[in-house]
């Protein structure tokens, strides 16, 4: 008993003066002995013993938590899976939020949930929020969450492309509404292919419609694999080591509601990286955790992609490349979007990154 009363004494860094005594017998129908531990400042030892064991990072014990509502940009799977892991774990509580978690998908635009107030976070890749910064949405970025580009060409080896000069008067199915990489790719190396809108499948792809598709590393090449095609038997162009790294999932609010309380949505910033991290420390946990959040919303898909995505989505959020860190969005990779908008007319004026970039990263 004086260890443990030692010892708690110690962890909180407070003298304690305590005296063990051996009490008197008492009858009680049979005789025991009992003892009796006197505390000094019993009272302040117990405080201080809660401050040290249960305070919440940035906020104040016992302190109401503040609601906000967050939208991922699409449906429950592990591309969100920080997300979930952080509210699933209690992580944004302890950052002092009652996070309500929305379900994204395509009756949800993301920009214009923001804009209409029906939403208070959310996440968008970093083309589509710089066209709408553009056209007067007052949304900022603050936290870029991925650092590296997903989006990748694919083509089979057996249609002779090796190389992207290879791609020149071929078939190419693009996205119409994610497009602007690939064209920019084109361009840089002078290609001229043949574009073929491309749905939201790669059924055409499998049986060989179009030479090369669109894809995303994370979802759509893992669904290629799957179908039976070894990679191997591929040519996958990645944008990023072409020197055009558009990175997409960012964390996104309306700037006058950030201006009002910024902490709260550092917080969030904070919470979620955090998330992100133990997500990626602990995959299987993180993985039940999405497919609850899957099998809840009913979508067709399993396990084994989602351990895919999952593990794709650590290579394009810690892309293990010096000075890239979780959050930061990098001034040069926001030049580069900006300058292919432009040049392809989809803004008329970049921007200022200063006033787009209200990052948190750097908060303590």
């Amino acid at each position: 008993m004086r260890k443990l009363v030692q010892r708690m004494n110690s962890h909180a860094g407070i003298p304690c003066e305590f005296k063990i005594q051996q009490g008197r017998r008492f009858d009680t129908g049979r005789q025991r002995r009992f003892v009796v531990i006197t505390l000094s400042r019993a009272v302040f030892l117990f405080a201080a013993i809660s401050v040290v064991t249960f305070s919440l990072p940035n906020s104040s014990p016992g302190a109401e938590l503040q609601k906000l509502r967050f939208l991922p940009q699409w449906q429950p799977q592990a591309q969100f899976a920080g997300y979930y892991v952080a509210k699933d774990k209690g992580i944004y509580e302890k950052y002092g939020i009652d996070l309500i978690m929305m379900r994204g998908g395509p009756d949800s635009p993301p920009s214009m949930m923001l804009a209409k107030g029906e939403a208070d976070i959310t996440t968008i890749f970093l083309s589509e929020a710089i066209r709408k910064r553009a056209e007067g949405i007052g949304l900022v970025n603050i936290g870029q969450i991925v650092q590296r580009s997903g989006f990748i060409l694919v083509a089979k080896r057996s249609s002779g492309v090796s190389a992207p000069g290879d791609l020149n008067g071929k078939k190419v199915g693009l996205w119409p509404d994610f497009r602007l990489q690939a064209l920019a790719f084109f361009r840089k190396n002078n290609v001229k292919p043949i574009i073929v809108p491309q749905a939201d499948t790669v059924n055409l792809f499998l049986r060989g419609g179009v030479d090369a598709a669109s894809a995303m590393w994370y979802n759509e090449y893992h669904t290629i694999l799957d179908s039976g095609i070894n990679e191997d038997e591929l040519t996958t162009f990645f944008f990023d080591k072409y020197g055009l790294n558009f990175p997409e999932d960012g964390i996104y609010a309306l700037e006058d509601t950030v201006k009002k309380d910024r902490g709260l949505y550092c917080n969030f910033v904070k919470a979620s990286i955090e998330g992100w991290r133990y997500a990626f420390q602990h995959p299987e946990e993180a993985l039940d955790i999405v497919m609850r959040y899957v099998k809840k919303s009913r979508l067709g898909t399993d396990s084994t992609h989602q351990k895919w995505m999952l593990a794709r989505m650590k290579d394009i959020i810690i892309p293990g490349e010096k000075g890239v860190s979780m959050g930061n969005l990098s001034a040069k990779d926001y030049g580069v979007v900006a300058k292919e908008l432009k040049f392809n007319g989809l803004i008329k004026d970049i921007p200022d990154f200063q006033e787009f970039h209200a990052g948190c990263e750097n908060e303590r």
